[in-house]
């Protein structure tokens, strides 16, 4: 059992355990230690962090973590998180480290790491860096000690490669787009690189201040960028997040799209060129059912792993799919990226606008969703809310009630202390009484 690694890397509240100097340093440390290859060449990793005033601080406590082990560090400043997947590689680290909490608010922050292959690293090495952690590692003798340098042009190798996943002519004039960067990694890349490609541009979230990343803006708050988008008659909106890995997409009209639809196009899409591997598409138990009915209906499969975009990338790699995701708008495209890219996946979606000359409205809404539902009840360290019995007889008996008709997942949060209550049915009272039932049952041991 993992106590400090979540769902994706570690994370919490800034200067409250785990998220403090002092824990960074010892986890510089020992993933310093761990990654080290037993070779003559030079020891490196790449960190890239989001906007979050605390990212200052994380970089400096890591750095001084890695360097002690003889680690030397590559400073990338502010890049989305695929970047430092790609940069991992394309630098030949021997570690990437992205500092940042996603799609949370500003006072939390968070540490994921790359392997040497660009890729998220799997529960069991996160289990062996915990024991590390715990245990302590000696630092390198004085002579060893690895050194520091910023690399001030880590925003434009990630453009190019972003820009090379469309065709050599494919080219967005004509397109008014809002692209709102949530104040995140990408407020300067985003826009450049739009603009880059013949878009007109109209840019959100894009002067960060430390404080407000993700606040009112970005994919999980994509209200403002829905006005903008009516107001400045664009054809199309694309919302990140704090650190760029999600996408959410905006039509003409205002209308939401969520990663679910952007998954269906291009799954659609790539099947009908040859170019969906495995026939399948890999995504989470919270993708919506009407998703499988789409893909079904065209005779391609849908292959379900649990919540996370790493066990995404993990069954995708295992069985040779190309394309994976999630709802909530990781969009992976491995034959281009080792992660989710939320404005990789947003591109992709324009150039099939161009491509195909249809309207963003026509492009976003592939199928009818079937009605979901999801709740949080959050509860304190320590609380184990699904192992009380009448929490456990609740989703049983709502298990029972929906029993042929829809579907129901309760889980943990890997990332905030939250129950999520997910239920899916076509009878919405039904769907709401055994959502609400389960609910108010982990709420009865968590006040």
């Amino acid at each position: 059992m993992r106590k400090l690694f979540g769902t994706d890397g570690v994370r919490g509240k800034a200067n409250l355990h785990p998220m403090t100097a002092d824990m960074a340093l010892r986890i510089g440390a020992a993933v310093g230690r761990y990654f080290r290859r037993e070779s003559n060449t030079a020891h490196r990793v790449v960190i890239g962090k989001d906007t979050r005033l605390s990212g200052y601080m994380f970089e400096n406590a890591l750095t001084a973590g890695l360097t002690s082990t003889g680690m030397n560090v590559l400073l990338l400043g502010p890049v989305p998180s695929p970047a430092v997947g790609l940069m991992t590689r394309s630098m030949r680290a021997d570690l990437g480290v992205m500092i940042s909490a996603s799609h949370n608010p500003a006072e939390d922050n968070g540490i994921k790491f790359f392997g040497p292959d660009g890729f998220k690293l799997s529960d069991e090495v996160e289990v062996e860096l915990e024991a590390l952690i715990e245990a302590g590692v000696e630092p390198a003798q004085a002579g060893n000690i690895g050194r520091a340098k910023r690399i001030d042009d880590a925003r434009f190798r990630y453009g190019e490669r972003v820009k090379s996943s469309l065709p050599r002519d494919m080219r967005l004039d004509g397109l008014k787009v809002v692209i709102d960067c949530a104040n995140g990694a990408a407020h300067r890349a985003a826009p450049e690189i739009l603009w880059e490609l013949g878009a007109e541009v109209i840019p959100m979230g894009v002067s960060p201040d430390g404080k407000n990343i993700n606040k009112g803006c970005g994919s999980t708050q994509p209200a403002a960028a829905a006005e903008t988008v009516v107001a400045h008659g664009a054809h199309v909106g694309i919302c990140l997040d704090g650190d760029a890995d999600r996408v959410v997409v905006i039509d003409e009209n205002g209308t939401i799209a969520d990663g679910d639809q952007l998954m269906a196009l291009l799954a659609a899409t790539w099947s009908e060129d040859g170019r969906l591997t495995g026939q399948a598409l890999v995504a989470t138990v919270m993708s919506n059912l009407g998703l499988e009915r789409f893909l079904n209906a065209r005779d391609i499969g849908l292959e379900r792993t649990g919540v996370g975009d790493r066990y995404v990338v993990e069954r995708m790699r295992e069985g040779g799919f190309n394309l994976g995701g999630e709802q909530s708008g990781h969009i992976v495209m491995t034959d281009f990226a080792t992660t989710g890219d939320g404005l990789m996946a947003g591109l992709h979606f324009l150039a099939e606008m161009i491509r195909q000359g249809k309207k963003a409205s026509e492009l976003a809404r592939q199928f009818q969703p079937v009605p979901q539902l999801l709740k949080n009840v959050r509860f304190e360290q320590g609380q184990l809310p699904l192992e009380a019995s009448q929490v456990q007889d609740a989703i049983s008996l709502a298990e029972r009630q929906l029993s042929g008709q829809g579907r129901l997942l309760i889980r943990k949060s890997g990332t905030e202390p939250l129950i999520r209550v997910m239920a899916e049915c076509e009878d919405m009272a039904l769907l709401n009484r055994t959502v609400d039932d389960v609910v108010a049952a982990v709420e009865s041991v968590t006040a």
